[in-house]
């Protein structure tokens, strides 16, 4: 169907794929040419339809592949709504599943660089929070993206016109933050910092701006402890040049509408007219301001809080302080409850009690003469019981029953357990000319960075809990989040004793089971017979 010409048939085809991919992603991976095909059909539709089938056919073989034909149609991609589409889901391709399919992080960097210079794309946002959590959680590719993302603040001319909501200029975000994070990796820390101060900032949005000026004061203070380090004395005009431009663009910052660029410009402004005076009484500062940003931020992962382990002795049950007394709660009351006991209300008297009903009978009866006089208001012809008259009114008959009511039930819930997977033996396939590799994918997988959850992400002595061998084995915590891991399922393998559904069969009457019924009808018979 997906290679009929007709489009209906096509756009059929493609979802009946859809759905057996969640079951048999194997026999869907066999048509990945036909599929990749249809992403230059002339209907949106079926594109899109193409690459929702495309998500769930990516391993780590064909990722580099698959990603670089995808790229080629966002550069040649007609419609914004497409290529955003596209934009979109290379960064779902790539970050599914803790990335486990990604083995080469810079290429991975790389990719998202480029995405950045797609034209009119409004997934500026969803970029830059790739960028970060790319730069904080793999390590191994931190100086990659500092350079990266510093070529990106030296071209900030570029992305800055783009300001529209969730527009490329989000990705400057990203930029500023892993600099000003990671300023010890920078090649050139004074262009950077420099790069941050341009007027062409003050255009930006205002949380955007805010970054700028926090990372600002991080690179500032960085640049005056490595000139310390160094101590030399041409240095010295070099630091009071910088504080110098620091002291003349901050007012400028100071003027934004936004409160937070404000507050932030003020701080830093303050604390660059104390550095000066400090410096002639002799006090050196660089230290200390650098030890106002040093330390680093650690990724988390999800489940780490559970996977602490107790210290020895540790109750967690058990009281700090010994428990309070009841006489101390009831002597305990708040300021509320010490007015209600002031205000007491009285009791009512009987009189007032009497007065109540007969108003609320008045108003009832009000109420029904208004209800007969109206013309839209529909009258029940059914007598209804009051709810004066009391439950002792309903009448209720009493059951009389030979057989006692008692329902018993044999059913019980039974759970198969899954029978574990038995390893399978590798085969040795014969390899031949068209297995090899093609010079972009070795490119890719030379450098191998992972994601690594357990070690990284995960407190000391943390240990795996009970169901999340398929977790561990892809890099996800009890493979959350991954929709295709029927991929592991061997369809070749026969169905265990407990997986097999039960068919109903026949019964097969023969004479053995004529005869022993007919004795079991004759016997009831005569116990009939005696009762009479």
């Amino acid at each position: 169907m997906i290679e009929d010409p007709d489009q209906n048939l096509k756009y059929l085809g493609l979802l009946a794929l859809g759905k057996i991919l969640k079951h048999h992603p194997k026999a869907v991976q066999a048509h990945k040419e036909l599929v990749m095909g249809c992403l230059d059909d002339r209907d949106e539709s079926i594109r899109l339809r193409s690459l929702d089938l495309i998500y769930g056919m990516v391993n780590r073989k064909n990722l580099v592949e698959i990603i670089k034909k995808l790229m080629l149609h966002v550069d040649s991609a007609e419609g914004s709504g497409y290529r955003d589409e596209l934009v979109s889901k290379i960064m779902e391709i790539c970050c599914q599943n803790n990335y486990q399919n990604v083995v080469n992080f810079e290429w991975y960097i790389s990719i998202l660089v480029d995405l950045t210079r797609v034209e009119g794309t409004r997934h500026g946002k969803q970029i830059a929070d790739q960028l970060l959590d790319v730069a904080i959680r793999v390590r191994a590719v931190r100086p990659f993206a500092v350079k990266q993302m510093a070529r990106v603040l030296e071209n900030m001319h570029v992305l800055a016109q783009k300001t529209h909501r969730n527009g490329v200029c989000e990705v400057l975000y990203a930029a500023a933050w892993i600099c000003g994070e990671f300023a010890s990796l920078l090649d050139d820390v004074e262009a950077s910092l420099k790069a941050m101060l341009v007027p062409r900032v003050l255009a930006l949005p205002g949380h955007i701006q805010s970054v700028f000026v926090q990372n600002g004061i991080k690179l500032y203070a960085y640049y005056l402890k490595k000139k310390d380090e160094e101590e030399e004395d041409e240095d010295e005009e070099e630091e009071d040049g910088i504080t110098k431009l620091l002291q003349d663009k901050m007012p400028l910052f100071i003027s934004s509408p936004d409160l937070e660029v404000q507050e932030r410009a003020s701080c830093v402004l303050q604390i660059l007219k104390y550095m000066p005076k400090m410096k002639e009484k002799g006090a050196e500062l660089a230290e200390e301001l650098a030890e106002l940003f040093e330390g680093e931020l650690n990724p988390v992962a999800p489940k780490a809080q559970k996977k602490v382990p107790l210290p020895e002795g540790l109750d967690l049950d058990k009281w700090i302080n010994d428990p309070p007394s009841e006489s101390s709660d009831e002597e305990e009351f708040s300021m509320e409850t010490a007015f209600l006991a002031q205000e007491k209300k009285k009791p009512r008297t009987r009189e007032e009690v009497e007065e109540e009903e007969e108003e609320l009978e008045k108003k009832r009866e009000a109420r029904r003469q208004s209800q007969l006089s109206n013309p839209h208001y529909l009258q029940s012809s059914s007598k209804k019981i009051k709810s004066s008259d009391g439950v002792d009114r309903i009448p209720v008959a009493s059951l009389k029953l030979d057989i006692p009511l008692k329902i018993e039930t044999d059913f019980k819930i039974e759970t198969a357990t899954s029978s574990k997977k038995k390893s399978k033996k590798k085969r040795r396939g014969r390899r031949g000319k068209g297995d090899r590799q093609s010079s972009d994918e070795e490119e890719v997988s030379r450098g191998r960075q992972r994601v690594d959850i357990t070690t990284e992400e995960m407190p000391e002595g943390a240990v795996a809990s009970d169901g999340e061998g398929e977790g561990k084995r892809r890099g996800v915590p009890d493979g959350v989040g991954d929709p295709h891991r029927a991929l592991d399922i061997d369809l070749e393998k026969p169905l265990e004793a407990d997986e097999v559904l039960p068919v109903r069969t026949h019964r097969v009457v023969t004479s053995k089971t004529v005869e022993k019924e007919s004795g079991e009808k004759k016997k009831k018979d005569k116990k009939k017979k005696v009762g009479k």
